[in-house]
């Protein structure tokens, strides 16, 4: 019993302490205003990118910045899975594609963009060498357009 207890909780406080990336605009746009942030919407390949992926270990799964984009930002990814080698079926429809079109026509991976809350580009920045998630945050805090 105790060990079933304390296993929820460590479950609940992992739920409470992720990050929730959403995937549609609008949504990220409606949260923005509602909540007063900016939103960082990141271009990646998840399964086929290295520097995606090392920002993903690196960065976006770190305390640092999970406390810093909970105050900040709302965050908006549009990610471009191959599946085993193989690029999955363009709907020009999706959102990832209409972000592309929009922010990201170079196709650059990864790509962070940061957006006021009407969609505005505020700041871009491509992969930058980092060693530590605080380098990397105030590079995201002083984006340029």
């Amino acid at each position: 019993m105790k060990k079933s207890i304390f296993l929820l909780c460590i479950m609940l406080g992992a739920a409470c302490h992720s990050q929730e990336w959403l995937t549609d605009f609008d949504a990220a746009k409606r949260r923005a205003t509602a909540e007063k942030k900016q939103i960082l919407l990141v271009f990646t390949g998840s399964d086929w990118c290295p520097r995606c992926q090392e920002l993903e270990e690196k960065l976006w799964q770190t305390a640092e910045f999970k406390a810093e984009a909970k105050e900040k930002w709302v965050l908006l990814k549009a990610d471009f899975p191959q599946k085993g080698g193989m690029p999955e079926p363009v709907d020009v429809n999706a959102m990832n594609i209409v972000l592309t079109e929009r922010y990201n026509r170079n196709g650059f991976f990864p790509y962070i963009v940061l957006l006021d809350k009407y969609g505005r580009v505020l700041g871009r920045t491509g992969y930058e060498e980092f060693d530590t998630a605080k380098e990397y945050l105030f590079l995201l805090r002083n984006m340029k357009p």
